[in-house]
């Protein structure tokens, strides 16, 4: 409803309620407006709809990728918003990401824990809620700075001034965005997934992240000893998170399958396969097996399977893992990523090594000969060194196309020293439009970076800790932080009215009129950075 139709609706209600002559109508249109979503499946809903035109508009044009950075704490993710509002104006494409990984290592009672899926998984959802609580009250503090300069308009009698205002509120723009939730491998069997999909979604995700790794054996993403399971076990899961979101009512909602099958050298068990070439045989023609020829070669519990009418021994390990022929990992991602899509999954994660567009393309082609709108979500990882990568990269290429690379050498190109080089220059260039060769040449949707803040929040707490605990005293928070906040418009610069100071205010002189203690008078020390 239009914010002129909300006060004539709250006019029309108090006016049927004559013990409500207290009641200020414009004041309830102004709640109402401020409290937009009622719930989380509200959001779930209205974000579905904003990434399902946004999927739609890149599969048109595909230089409109979508982007995202992590979050694990709802101020990070409100202040993330509030800032992509102040410099683009909108916040078109541009959502957020809830990351297991920080999750983990920032938010579990037991403390910081490895990416393993070891920690409570209720602190997922419960993040959501709070992502989305911040995300409201963003909206709730904005409008709230446009209703009083409204009120000042009017009190100055400035009809255009007012006008204006009013067009504004009535334009509103949400801060309120996507939230690409990772649920891990799902904390379980299907049963488990389902469930806390539901936690997730009522909460208001809109896209699951789930990957194929063994739910008890699941490993960071970046770290060695991952373990996959077999196609009908993850499809079990993709369609419990769809189940999920039917039964809630979220129709538009987002499955992200992701693949660790490019690092990932082990299974915990061999496919169920009733014909040769089902998913369960495609599955197991990557294990590494030995030949059995005689009953000699067959130990104590060993497993023998068929393969073009051989018998073969797996190769099982101490831990009672099978182990993938060596090789066979881009193989496997394009097998994993067309089954997912022809089960119900909408997006796809390809988790790499290394950020490589031509190698993920390479996959991304061959999935796209069977289904030819295949997206991907990508990690842009903080895990991969990206200035060397990058300058290896450079490096690499020009070597091949015969270029003199003597000046420099291969194995030390992170250094300092080779900074203001041509080779560098051309990697930053590259890195710069990583996202954008990603987008066009490699089918990438939506870029991410997963652990964003918990690097940004390092470095600035040591170099704050440097400089406040050194020479440089309260000079070094001032110098460093204060006045910086205060010349890029930073809006916590006003931490009073970021914690809901001045809407409290707003409130007080609805329920009390004349009589409200405020606080923010002459005395609020908030006022001086108003100069």
């Amino acid at each position: 409803m239009s914010y002129k139709s909300l006060i004539q609706d709250a006019a029309k209600t108090i006016a049927e309620n004559p013990k409500w002559n207290g009641i200020d109508a414009e004041a309830v249109a102004r709640m109402r407006l401020q409290n937009r979503f009622q719930n989380g499946l509200e959001i779930a809903k209205y974000t579905a709809a904003i990434m399902r035109r946004d999927m739609a508009a890149y599969d048109a044009d595909p230089s409109k990728y979508t982007q995202s950075l992590g979050c694990w704490h709802g101020f990070i993710g409100q202040q993330k918003m509030i800032s992509i509002k102040k410099h683009f104006g909108n916040t078109d494409r541009r959502y957020l990401y809830l990351s297991g990984w920080m999750v983990a290592a920032l938010r579990s009672e037991f403390g910081p824990l490895p990416d393993q899926s070891m920690h409570e998984k209720t602190s997922v959802p419960d993040l959501i809620e709070e992502l989305y609580t911040f995300l409201r009250q963003a909206d709730a503090r904005e409008l709230g700075m446009m209703f009083r300069d409204l009120d000042a308009a009017r009190a100055a009698g400035n009809a255009a001034k007012a006008a204006e205002i009013e067009a504004a509120i009535e334009g509103h723009t949400t801060h309120v965005v996507p939230i690409i939730a990772d649920i891990d491998a799902g904390f379980g069997n299907a049963e488990a997934t389902y469930l806390l999909a539901k936690k997730m979604i009522e909460a208001g995700a809109c896209a699951l992240q789930i990957e194929n790794q063994v739910s008890d054996e699941k490993q960071c993403g970046h770290q060695d000893g991952k373990v996959t399971v077999p196609h009908e076990d993850f499809v079990a899961k993709i369609r419990a998170l769809r189940y999920a979101f039917l039964e809630l009512g979220v129709e538009d909602g987002i499955i992200v399958a992701r693949t660790d099958s490019l690092g990932a050298g082990l299974t915990k068990q061999i496919a169920f396969s009733v014909s040769e070439g089902d998913i369960g045989d495609q599955y197991n023609a990557y294990l590494d097996c030995d030949e059995v020829s005689s009953t000699a070669e067959i130990g104590n519990g060993d497993v023998l399977i068929t393969r073009n009418g051989k018998l073969l021994k797996p190769k099982r390990l101490r831990s009672n893992l099978f182990q993938f022929r060596a090789g066979t990992g881009a193989d496997r991602c394009v097998l994993d990523c067309i089954n997912a899509l022809e089960n119900g999954a909408d997006l796809l994660w390809i988790e790499t090594e290394k950020p490589h567009v031509e190698q993920i393309a390479s996959m991304v082609d061959r999935i796209r000969e069977v289904i030819p709108n295949a997206k991907l979500v990508y990690n842009n990882s903080p895990s991969f060194n990206w200035t060397l990568n990058f300058r290896q990269q450079i490096y690499d290429l020009w070597k091949e196309q015969g270029k003199d690379v003597s000046a420099y050498d291969r194995a030390k190109l992170m250094s300092v020293d080779y900074d203001t080089t041509e080779l560098a220059m051309a990697a930053d260039d590259k890195i710069r439009t990583f996202q954008y060769d990603g987008a066009q040449r490699a089918g990438i949707f939506h870029h991410l970076i997963t652990l964003p803040t918990y690097h940004t929040a390092a470095l600035s707490t040591d170099n704050l800790a440097k400089e406040y605990f050194g020479d440089q005293g309260m000079l070094g928070y001032v110098a460093g932080v204060q006045r910086k906040e205060i010349r890029q418009g930073i809006a916590c610069v006003k931490h009073q009215n970021m914690a809901g100071s001045d809407m409290g205010d707003d409130h007080k002189e609805y329920f009390a009129g004349e009589a409200a203690l405020k606080a923010g008078g002459a005395h609020n020390t908030m006022n001086q950075f108003s100069a």
